[in-house]
């Protein structure tokens, strides 16, 4: 079929401990979405030790949420996600024609024209919309100006003005402190997005996902590839959102399998959990491949087939 590309997609998350653990709980977000564009064809949890009780189900926004209760001990927790996906190219005009020609100031959200929609343009607590944040949006949305346009501006000065330094900041990290320092990884980079998209009165939604690991004929090879990624998307009139992504200057594309979104990155993270230990040290390891399929490949790529 022209236009789709198929993944098989391993997420593994390795804990390890340095005293015995006498029970653990997680809840995590490892389930790529069903969307117009994107088709989960099968899906799995494994987790080792294997649980007592494991479970998913459907957050507020319509997110697939996985839960899991270990009561073994263990030393050890290794969480995988098992995916097969199709991603539908997006036409060709859709970052330009539409709902993105539409001056920006049409997409902002009301209770008459996107009432589901009203929460992503509101601000986080503790506030992310600062005087600097609003000044820096600004220079991208000029009055009257194409939504498309302002959006792909604002993703092209992010990723011009600020660094990707790995490990310069944490999840608790705050958007002024990225925006003071410039430099930062992808979830940065998607929250000061969505701070600029808010602080205009754009509805902005944080999205967690995974990117292609071996790139289309002709296409490069994106930062986050091999990790979960992170990118930000706006609410159009009609009720689309339209992805993009500071960290490679781009619209999101078949390259992108979105798993999950909210308003920020505390509403999805791939996985959080409680653990019943003395235990004062822990390490964690992840690695995500998201290899291509070809059709023929398929049946023997679904984890149900072991």
């Amino acid at each position: 079929m022209t236009g789709v590309r198929r993944y098989r997609i391993e997420h593994r998350t390795t804990y390890t401990y340095s005293a015995v653990v006498t029970g653990s709980y997680g809840r995590g977000y490892l389930t790529p979405r069903e969307l117009p564009h994107q088709r989960c064809l099968s899906h799995l949890v494994r987790v080792d030790p294997e649980p007592a009780d494991q479970s998913s189900g459907t957050d507020v926004y319509g997110n697939v949420d996985s839960y899991f209760h270990v009561l073994a001990e263990h030393d050890r927790l290794v969480v995988t996600g098992e995916s097969v996906v199709e991603v539908d190219a997006p036409e060709p005009d859709w970052y330009t024609g539409g709902p993105a020609a539409l001056p920006w100031e049409d997409a902002r959200p009301s209770q008459t024209n996107g009432p589901l929609s009203v929460e992503f343009a509101l601000d986080l607590e503790p506030s992310e919309i600062t005087p600097a944040v609003t000044e820096y949006a600004a220079a991208s949305f000029t009055p009257g100006r194409p939504l498309g346009a302002a959006v792909a501006e604002l993703c092209s000065r992010i990723y011009r003005d600020f660094t990707y330094r790995s490990g310069s900041t944490t999840v608790s990290t705050q958007v002024a402190d990225v925006f003071a320092a410039r430099e930062g990884v992808c979830q940065d980079f998607a929250r000061l997005a969505l701070a600029c998209l808010r602080s205009h009165g754009l509805a902005g939604s944080y999205v967690s996902g995974y990117l292609a690991t071996d790139p289309p004929p002709g296409k490069e090879r994106m930062v986050g590839a091999d990790a979960t990624h992170a990118w930000a998307a706006v609410w159009t009139p009609g009720g689309r959102w339209l992805g993009f992504d500071p960290t490679n200057d781009q619209f999101a594309d078949e390259r992108y399998v979105t798993v999950a979104w909210g308003r920020d990155y505390a509403d999805v993270p791939p996985l959080r959990g409680i653990i019943y230990t003395d235990a004062t040290e822990a390490g964690i390891a992840v690695s995500v491949d998201v290899a291509p399929l070809d059709a023929d490949q398929l049946r023997v790529a679904d984890p149900e087939d072991g």
